[in-house]
């Protein structure tokens, strides 16, 4: 259950998801960008990063922190040539003015399968690292889930345990903001097998 949470991973169980809301703007079925918010508070503590890991761009996550600094953004999704929200999430943007280069999308093709996923995520993971992140802020989609109707990924369960367990080991406190998710009947163990993968 949730209670082997350790101390360093908080998970919010936060409805409806936000990451396509931006600044002055909502979409996507997303009102308020909750991962947004969240970095930005976290931020008088010490450098933050946000993983997104939804199947969708977090279009409005991108647009809040283009230009910022501070706060390294990266996003594994599908391609937005092919899938929502079609006018960004590209690899070719990596942040503009004072943000170059703290941005870094990771779009890949339809039907991805769970290794190649994996290979995607430990690059991210990487280049996350690089900057010395003191906290994440996991924006957590399960949209990648091979029955999710408005997805076309092929990760298992058994990917949500494994994508934790590699983000844990970067060894620092995670804040877990959901973000999608559809297939409603398997979204509860999907959920907790990111969850013990965090923790494991």
């Amino acid at each position: 259950n949730l209670g082997l949470l350790k101390k360093n991973v908080v998970l919010s169980l936060n409805r409806p998801p936000g990451h396509h809301a931006g600044s002055a703007n909502c979409a996507g079925y997303c009102y308020i960008n909750n991962a947004a918010l969240a970095a930005t508070k976290l931020a008088s503590h010490g450098r933050v990063s946000i993983l997104d890991i939804d199947y969708h761009a977090g279009n409005g996550t991108q647009q809040i922190f283009y230009e910022n600094f501070n706060i390294d953004v990266c996003s594994i999704h599908a391609d937005p040539s092919n899938e929502y929200p079609y006018f960004a999430g590209f690899a070719s943007e990596t942040g503009a003015g004072a943000g170059i280069g703290h941005h870094h999308n990771v779009p890949l093709p339809h039907g991805t399968q769970p290794h190649i996923y994996t290979q995607a995520l430990m690059r991210s993971l990487d280049w996350l690292s690089k900057s010395g992140p003191s906290m994440l802020v996991l924006s957590a989609g399960f949209d990648t889930y091979r029955k999710d109707p408005l997805g076309s990924f092929q990760l298992e369960t058994d990917s949500y345990f494994e994508i934790g367990k590699s983000i844990a080991q970067l060894g620092i406190p995670i804040l877990v903001i959901l973000e999608g998710g559809y297939y409603i009947p398997d979204l509860p163990q999907n959920l907790l097998a990111l969850a013990h993968g965090l923790t494991d």
